[in-house]
């Protein structure tokens, strides 16, 4: 099994880029904050996301943003040009949650997911409150 859920800040702005076939990837960095550390010291994860996702998260994301993730780690390898040889670890993510919109400064309270599937506006406000003294129907 290889999952792996992150939720953390961008380091970078998200780079888009298309490949020879024209599919939309996108890369960025992603800090996440360790737990019970007295320092306050994070850990940096390079993040891919590939079609659809890509082009949002360039379109709608940037350094500082707070971020979801769902996806799985992946690791390459490659040559660089004097013939050194470089080993990569990365998540690939599969989905990739928005927990921050709008300006810095007027962020609401709203998320949203963008992801290869469907995803549904969800309007808070056609929601009603359950009286306590009804049966629940289910």
């Amino acid at each position: 099994m290889n999952s792996v859920i992150l939720i953390g800040r961008l380091a970078r702005d998200p780079e888009l880029r298309f490949t020879t076939s024209g599919k939309a990837v996108a890369t960025f960095s992603v800090a996440v904050n360790r737990a019970f550390s007295k320092t306050k010291e994070a850990d940096f994860f390079n993040i891919v996301v590939w079609g659809k996702s890509a082009e949002h998260c360039a379109n709608y994301l940037s350094k500082g943003r707070l971020v979801g993730i769902q996806g799985r780690l992946q690791s390459r390898s490659y040559e660089t040009q004097t013939g050194d040889k470089r080993y990569v670890t990365e998540v690939v993510a599969d989905q990739v949650e928005f927990l921050e919109w709008g300006n810095r400064e007027n962020q609401s309270q709203s998320s949203g997911s963008f992801n290869d599937f469907n995803s549904a506006d969800i309007d808070l406000n056609d929601f009603e409150a359950v009286d306590d003294d009804e049966d629940i129907p289910f």
